[in-house]
């Protein structure tokens, strides 16, 4: 498969492996409202923040919509967007790299771009996620009017790129227009609902289609109607099944001169296949939402490329259920955190700049409390719901590699278990056995886990701490009898011993590697 090249490409595909593991820490006096809603709000530099987020949800984010620089040489006032073509790719690779481990195997991604780094972006997207990943381009229509002074070829589109994780993303369809379902009526009174006319005829001639050349009649005339120039659309047995189903309509006199057949509302899908052009009349443009951004920040303090909040709700029609869990990580002003929670969508939004305080947190705090703007009404809307504001903390890992000493055992447990399993742990950090995997068990021995921090107590492997771990291990999986890797700080126990249960023991700090 090409790739593409440019000056900084063998040291930028390996940045992600280079950023630390840092702490997530929690600023209770910008959460605000239900805690355990499960949405989170991150202050900082996104890569750190999507590093951190690995071992709790890696391969758990149903949807993931980001609106990165479009590096168009132009300076916004929370943005610096003037990069260079090599710097902007320099700082997409990495986040692309770990926003795919981020991704559900049901999941997609939507990079909102312009024709500046669009089709640069396509390349190496196509080597991230694979190319057969890719899913479609979408054209949104992100202007109403150009002005006529404007000299060459005005722009008045979006790309939005979609990528899947793999083959088993399934896209929704959009819910039925008024004006679609306005097209299916009843004039007949047919007791089976409303329906509409679709064409019998073929687009194939009569002599490239013999076999959807016959006659028919008209039972309301008893006129005999001939094929013409072409054939119909279906063979005479299939024809008959529908003039025996009445499915043929003739008009109410049988004044047409050739039948339509009845497509029934109940008998086509609850929805309507999208395509890949979204005019602003069906999910905005750009006006609509900077006059959505100066109704909640005010004039003044608006921003100059936020997007419309039914945009968002297209998106996350298409590629998410209630309950599922949504990433941005160029949070902006805070559009996706506040569709995907009026639509009842989990979230996680990352922003570096200070609008992740001064105008994520009150946008979202508004949202909760029930605001009218944007989507509300037409998601019924009404208020409710919570979320939890946190900043990137200390590293986990020191200079060396090596777990800090101060770090809190599901902050390393976590770790631990991602590391050997590259799974996100779900444990609630009671007890030493993290879990099983791949026929595999993990327990890890530190912080005093077991009430027990002397020598000979309960962060050293002895044989009465691997009798509890395997007494856990007997409560989750009676059946158990595979190897069991253990963390801790020293081992009382004898190879020989430790080769009889099948025990791999690793030191902490030392053998706790940041994952590469």
């Amino acid at each position: 498969m090409p790739i593409l090249n440019w000056l900084t490409r063998d040291d930028d595909i390996r940045t992600a492996a280079r950023v630390p593991y840092r702490l997530l820490e929690e600023d209770p006096s910008l959460s605000a409202g239900d805690g355990g809603a499960g949405n989170m709000l991150i202050q900082g530099d996104n890569l750190e923040a999507l590093k951190a987020l690995l071992p709790f949800y890696a391969g758990r984010v149903k949807c993931i919509y980001i609106d990165p620089p479009y590096n168009t040489r132009s300076a916004f006032e929370h943005y610096d967007d003037n990069l260079e073509h090599t710097q902007w790719l320099a700082l997409m690779w990495p986040r692309l790299e770990l926003l795919c481990d981020m991704l559900a195997d049901d999941g997609s991604i939507w990079i909102n771009l312009d024709e500046n780094e669009g089709h640069y972006a396509k390349v190496i997207c196509d080597e991230v996620f694979g190319r057969r990943n890719f899913v479609r381009q979408i054209n949104w229509q992100r202007k109403y009017s150009v002005s006529n002074n404007f000299k060459g070829i005005a722009t008045i589109c979006d790309l939005i790129l979609v990528y899947r994780k793999s083959p088993a993303f399934q896209n929704n369809l959009l819910p039925r227009s008024d004006d679609a379902s306005a097209r299916y009526s009843c004039p007949d009174d047919d007791p089976r609902g409303p329906w509409k006319a679709v064409d019998y005829l073929n687009q194939a001639s009569t002599k490239k289609r013999p076999n959807l050349v016959f006659d028919i009649i008209n039972p309301v005339t008893g006129n005999v109607v001939k094929n013409k120039e072409k054939a119909w659309k279906y063979e005479r047995t299939t024809h008959e099944e529908h003039v025996r189903e009445g499915r043929l309509w003739w008009g109410l006199k049988g004044e047409n001169t050739v039948p339509a057949l009845k497509l029934f509302l109940s008998e086509v899908r609850d929805g309507m296949t999208p395509h890949n052009w979204w005019p602003h009349t069906d999910v905005g443009h750009t006006d609509e939402a900077k006059k959505e951004t100066n109704l909640l920040f005010g004039r003044e303090e608006g921003f100059d490329t936020p997007k419309p909040e039914r945009l968002l709700k297209r998106i996350l029609e298409l590629a998410t259920n209630p309950g599922d869990l949504v990433l941005d990580s160029f949070l902006g002003s805070g559009t996706t955190a506040a569709v995907a929670h009026k639509m009842g969508r989990r979230y996680i939004g990352i922003e570096m700049g200070d609008h992740a305080r001064t105008h994520c947190v009150p946008r979202l705090q508004k949202v909760i409390d029930g605001e009218q703007g944007g989507i509300s009404e037409s998601a019924g809307w009404t208020g409710g719901g919570g979320f939890r504001f946190y900043r990137l903390g200390p590293p986990v890992f020191d200079e060396g590699g090596h777990i800090r000493q101060d770090i809190r055992f599901p902050v390393l447990a976590a770790h631990v278990w991602f590391s050997e399993t590259d799974r996100p742990w779900d444990g609630k950090g009671d007890r030493p056995l993290l879990g099983i995997h791949d026929g595999r068990a993990h327990a890890l021995l530190y912080n005093g886990i077991l009430g027990d921090k002397r020598p000979a107590g309960g962060n050293v492997l002895t044989r009465a701490t691997l009798a509890l771990i395997r007494d856990d291990i007997a409560k989750v999986a009676p059946d158990f009898d595979g190897p069991l890797t253990v963390y801790g700080e020293q081992s009382r126990l004898t190879p020989v011993t430790l080769d009889r249960e099948r025990i791999t023991f690793k030191q902490t700090p030392y053998d706790v590697k940041a994952r590469k």
